[in-house]
């Protein structure tokens, strides 16, 4: 039944795309019939689309083995979390999602401007559905996730330990394709305004809403995704520049650029070639991370061209860029600005500085990503491109970039006013106490500079804030807490703003300190035998054995002591020292794995983390430990989630919207 039910509503879905397309060109020429019946195509695509993914839920969760990519990707100890989360775990489920999501935008676009914008909605949802009909017939293809297997095998081979050992693998894969797919949105609408030659700038002002939505889930899901490979791959690292988190690096680069300049536009009508060039590359950037992580290249250029799946990519993203760059250059006149900026030190020219060193680490990102890549196509030769590229490139350029972005928040719109530099006084002051301080503590080098960076950053947005929230209370007569709560409601998205860029240098402030100051030792220990790293005293407990239907977690109880307890003059510190917490670092043994999957176990304050990863033991009970000290790891996820938080504060609808 799911076998006929799911490539059935596929096709539906494909045919009612199609259609729509045709429907929807047709209703902008003049004719409301047509219009109407093309609106209704995008919701029947919707509806059939959701339809697939059902039935492919209901076949993971019932077991249906006779579904070649249940069979393949689950077996029946997986539980039931991770039989859902199933449906992206492998190719040709996460094309249904990227298609699914994707009509999902289409169809809330469609009810979102019903008989708004008559010129240029209906060429938008072409578009939408033009994308659409890719995905679809992908799937009726060689991407069908519906394929039989015969015989139907008693028990299927089991979802990838690594993604069934966090829940977090819940969250990561929608946030990263609700970002994904969520720029064709201000693509569609972009190369839709070229077409009709309509909404030459207000195409923006409709789409920021989007953008804005598209770039916070995005963002969200890079960060959890660094969270996750923190937390479940044992390494004690979050970012390796690897393929997987490049592809969705570059994308967010290009769109940070993009709301950038934005602005530029909607208050200078300036940058109008900038703001089209960077939505096209940002969804170009959007289909390559796609390719990149489920075409099968990564794996090997000579795997990749046995599947047609890779090679169809690879054409479609061809022809995107095609088609994108034939309606820009066909535009090419109208597109042009008609002015130029109002001065070189003005927030607009700033903020293209700030735009080209964007793109300077998403070009870097780009190269180093793709070059070993080309080399293994072009002469057979295994190269690899590892962070020490991409931090010599990348580090320089973000910290020019922080300066930039500092310096964008103090200086007003339009050319800078006599005195202007007495607002860098206070931010700049307190970067040079922060490099004095942290010198005296006995920081020293290049993380002195960084620090002080990220300090003067941070502080030229609570100025900003703090200048806010006084003229508010005593406008109003207010208590400074009220009115500092109250710069939202008055100016939502310039305060989101300045908030995404302190979660900027929070964020910027653990990866300095995490990648300066880690410590990595290993210990060997018996049970109750004390070891010591820097600033904890640790007791080996005693080892611990679960056996669930899925796996058996071997673990290691370790007790951490409290700080005193590393003045003990004894290798082992006296009796009666309680323990202030417990972690349980372990091994899991899954029967489709030979090898045995590390999960560490964390302790998170706001200073850092103890992270303790069990590498071996004994059968005597003897434990093979690692433990690192990541000072400030866990301001990473908190500036990174407050940079999601503010996207989507700046596009809270209000009473007036």
């Amino acid at each position: 039944m799911i076998s006929i039910l799911g490539p059935a509503a596929i096709a539906v879905a494909a045919a009612a795309a199609l259609a729509g397309i045709v429907l929807l060109v047709r209703g902008r020429a003049g004719d409301p019939r047509a219009l109407e019946a093309g609106q209704r195509a995008v919701l029947v695509v919707f509806g059939a689309v959701t339809l697939a993914v059902l039935a492919l839920e209901i076949a993971l969760i019932r077991f249906d083995f006779s579904v070649r990519y249940v069979a393949m990707n689950i077996n029946r100890a997986t539980p039931l979390l991770f039989r859902i989360i199933g449906f992206w775990g492998a190719l040709e489920g996460s094309i249904l999602l990227w298609a699914w999501v994707l009509a999902g935008y289409a169809a809330l676009v469609a009810a979102r401007y019903r008989g708004r914008y008559p010129e240029t909605v209906p060429l938008a949802l072409a578009v939408l559905l033009g994308i659409e009909s890719f995905f679809l017939l992908l799937m009726l293809g060689p991407g069908n996730p519906f394929g039989l297997v015969s015989p139907v095998p008693p028990d299927g081979r089991g979802l990838n330990p690594l993604l069934q050992n966090h829940p977090l693998m819940a969250i990561h894969p929608p946030f990263l394709y609700l970002g994904y797919v969520g720029f064709s949105v201000p693509f569609a609408f972009a190369v839709a305004a070229l077409l009709s030659r309509s909404l030459r700038d207000e195409w923006m002002t409709v789409t920021r809403r989007w953008t804005i939505a598209a770039w916070s889930f995005l963002g969200g899901g890079i960060v959890l995704g660094a969270w996750w490979s923190y937390e479940v791959l044992g390494w004690g690292g979050y970012w390796a520049w690897d393929p997987v988190e490049n592809a969705a690096f570059m994308p967010w680069l290009a769109a940070t650029a993009f709301l950038h300049s934005l602005m530029v536009q909607e208050r200078r009508q300036l940058l109008r070639l900038w703001n089209h060039a960077l939505i096209i590359v940002t969804f170009l950037l959007t289909l390559f991370g796609t390719f990149l992580t489920r075409s099968g290249i990564l794996g090997s250029v000579h795997d990749f061209t046995r599947s047609l799946i890779g090679p169809i990519f690879l054409g479609f993203i061809g022809a995107a860029l095609v088609f994108s760059l034939a309606v820009l250059i066909a535009r090419w006149e109208e597109v042009r600005d008609e002015g130029s900026l109002p001065a070189y030190v003005s927030r607009e020219s700033l903020f293209v500085l700030n735009n080209l060193l964007l793109l300077a680490i998403a070009a870097t990102t780009f190269v180093g990503t793709t070059f070993p890549l080309l080399a293994e196509a072009v002469a057979g030769v295994k190269l690899s491109v590892g962070p020490p590229f991409f931090n010599k490139l990348t580090v320089p350029l973000a910290m020019l970039l922080l300066i930039t972005m500092a310096a964008g928040t103090l200086l007003p719109w339009g050319p800078a006013p006599r005195g202007i530099l007495r607002r860098f006084i206070a931010p700049a002051t307190g970067g040079v106490l922060a490099v004095g301080i942290l010198w005296l503590l006995g920081v020293a080098g290049s993380s002195l500079l960084v620090f002080g960076v990220l300090v003067f950053t941070a502080l030229a947005q609570l100025a900003e804030f703090h200048k806010g929230a006084l003229a508010l209370a005593r406008a109003n007569g207010r208590s400074y807490l009220v009115a500092l709560y109250q710069l939202f409601g008055v100016n939502r998205r310039r305060y989101a703003g300045y908030l995404a860029h302190l979660g900027l240098a929070l964020a910027l402030a653990g990866v300095a300190a995490s990648a300066a100051y880690r410590t990595e030792t290993e210990h060997l220990v018996q049970p109750g035998q004390t070891f010591r790293v820097p600033g904890y005293a640790l007791r080996y407990e005693h080892r611990t054995v679960v056996h669930n239907p899925d796996r058996v977690r071997v673990a290691a109880v370790v007790s951490v002591l409290p700080a005193d307890a590393l003045e003990a003059a004894s290798p082992t510190p006296a009796e009666g020292w309680r323990p202030v917490a417990t972690l349980t670092p372990s091994e899991h043994y899954y029967p489709q794995q030979r090898t045995p999957i590390p999960t560490p176990a964390v302790r998170s304050s706001w200073r850092g983390d103890l992270y303790l990863v069990l590498l071996s033991m004994t059968s005597d009970g003897a434990a093979v430990i690692k433990a690192i000290t990541n000072p400030l790891v866990p301001w990473i996820w908190t500036g990174g989630l407050l940079m999601a938080l503010a996207g989507m504060i700046s596009i809270w609808p209000t009473r007036r919207s």
